[in-house]
């Protein structure tokens, strides 16, 4: 199925899918504004993430591995267009390609997620995000959409003695931007699952026609954990399948859709409403899969340890042939790896290799190479 670029398209599509997507369906089609999305090109994006600094010694190693794309990190001061386009030059002279660039300030905003003060002040940056991304040449970046952060528990092991993150429901505190929430209120009250759907339909009718206007697809990242409520604050919008669909209608745009992280999907388990092979197939089905977090853990919630790529509870064989079958042309990432005996480049090699290995194995198996 080629790639949907315009509103009449998703809407087409949504239409004709099952009962799952049928409120996709009833969304009445906008009047389009802004330029169309440029499609996306065959083949399966695999990505080194990287810091904002591009040093050297990562670039040439980017390329020893064959690595064609970047996803660079935030931390760029200020986070300017100009500076944006600088980075984009630096990979392009290492012949290296740059999905996207992070800013944490506006990653993952509790302002816009609970109605707290500053929520204007966010949402106005968060719009000067996407022009400054836009006016640089780029056309993606993924959003979070937690309350609370990203919920632990004290790291463990995985094979090998290998430092790894950990959650367990009855020990886990949220963890952002050097914020710390815990306790049963991390805000002082809980939140309903209306409040929580008002905020999100407030922010994003505010920041859609930005990224029509710009040409960037929004891949919105899943609640991690996606534990139903966490600290007062429920996850019923980003935490499942049927509150995905809803905030796709919700937006009612071709720019919006989903980073799939297939870890966190994973961590979900039964809670999620499709397994991480279907919401894959029923995402890219919308035209709305652009980007995916490859990456295993040990179970559902909850608890779990994130591990090895190849040392979780999931066929990860499976899932890139899942991905090459519905064809799949966005980013892919590994991610959360797992420190290994070596340093960073031991264990992000060791990842990179084995899923570019299961690439080829996917891609040789139905004709494609």
């Amino acid at each position: 199925m080629p790639p949907i670029t315009s509103r009449r398209g998703f809407l087409a599509v949504s239409a004709a899918l099952p009962a799952s997507a049928a409120a996709l369906s009833a969304a009445a089609p906008a009047p389009a504004r802004g330029k169309p999305l440029a499609p996306l090109t065959p083949g399966i994006k695999i990505s080194l993430q990287t810091s904002h600094q591009l040093p050297d010694d990562e670039l040439v190693w980017a390329r020893q591995m064959g690595i064609e794309w970047l996803n660079v990190g935030g931390g760029v001061q200020p986070p300017s267009a100009e500076n944006y386009r600088a980075i984009v030059k630096k990979a392009a002279a290492a012949g290296l390609k740059v999905w996207n660039i992070s800013n944490g300030s506006v990653h993952n905003m509790p302002e816009v997620t609970l109605n707290l003060p500053g929520r204007d002040a966010k949402v106005e940056e968060y719009k000067q995000f996407l022009r400054n991304l836009g006016a640089a040449g780029l056309t993606y970046t993924t959003y979070a959409h937690m309350g609370n952060g990203i919920w632990s528990s004290d790291r463990e092991t995985t094979r090998g003695g290998a430092p790894a993150r950990a959650f367990h429901q009855s020990t886990a505190k949220g963890y952002w931007s050097g914020k710390v929430f815990e306790g049963p209120l991390t805000h002082g009250r809980r939140y309903s699952k209306e409040e929580l759907w008002e905020n999100y339909t407030h922010f994003i009718r505010q920041v859609v026609p930005v990224a029509e206007e710009m040409g960037i697809r929004i891949g919105i990242h899943p609640d991690d954990p996606p534990v139903p409520e966490l600290g007062g604050v429920p996850r019923n919008i980003f935490g499942n399948f049927d509150g995905y669909m809803k905030a796709l209608e919700i937006a009612n745009s071709p720019n919006v859709g989903v980073c799939l992280c297939c870890g966190t999907w994973m961590e979900g388990g039964k809670f999620m409403g499709r397994d991480v092979f279907e919401a894959a197939r029923e995402f890219q089905k919308l035209g709305k899969l652009w980007k995916i977090h490859f990456r295993n853990v040990t179970g559902p919630i909850p608890d779990f340890v994130e591990t090895y790529v190849d040392d979780g509870y999931t066929d990860m064989k499976k899932l890139m042939r899942t991905l090459v079958e519905i064809d799949f042309r966005g980013n892919l990432i590994a991610d959360h790896v797992p420190e290994m005996k070596g340093g960073r480049m031991a264990g992000w090699s060791y990842s990179l290799g084995y899923i570019r290995a299961l690439y080829d194995m996917a891609r040789t198996e139905r004709g494609r190479r």
